[in-house]
């Protein structure tokens, strides 16, 4: 029975462990190491377009086996990484980047949690402080006669 158990637990665990194993085609693999890794490393900072979550490394959508194939032959005719990279957003667009760089144009994106922080922040504390404001005195004897007199009509 123990037996049973542990050869289910490694069948679920193998399983589990196949969506991670990259959806890279055994044809598209390059017979350079080197380049294979510099490739895969490219792949994971890609998005894949019709997935949009999911790195092109890691889907199966044919426009991520599209994208695949094109960095392995920029990298095969040279290209630095940076020139791959910039080579697919030119095509593509920045959204293409998993991590989108910082720039004038997302600065507005990245800023703005900052920017809603701080005015939070303030209004927070122009709130609290107002709460904090000691409550006014009440009237002496003297002033309560002066005020009854003034609304009497007296002064």
């Amino acid at each position: 029975m123990r037996r049973l158990a542990l050869r289910s637990l490694v069948a679920a665990l193998m399983l589990a462990l196949a969506g991670a194993a990259f959806a890279v085609q055994p044809d598209e693999v390059l017979d350079d190491p080197a380049l294979e890794a510099r490739a895969r490393a490219l792949s994971a900072e890609l998005r894949c377009l019709v997935c949009q979550n999911q790195s092109i490394d890691d889907s199966d959508a044919e426009l991520a086996r599209d994208l695949r194939v094109l960095v392995r032959e920029r990298l095969k005719v040279g290209d630095t990484d940076e020139q791959v990279l910039a080579y697919i957003v030119a095509r593509y667009g920045e959204f293409v980047l998993l991590k989108p760089r910082f720039s004038l144009r997302n600065a507005l994106l990245w800023g703005t949690p900052a920017v809603l922080l701080v005015i939070g922040g303030t209004v927070l504390l122009v709130s609290t402080r107002r709460r904090a404001r000691p409550a006014a005195k009440a009237l002496s004897d003297e002033e309560k006669a002066a005020l009854a007199k003034l609304l009497d009509g007296e002064g």
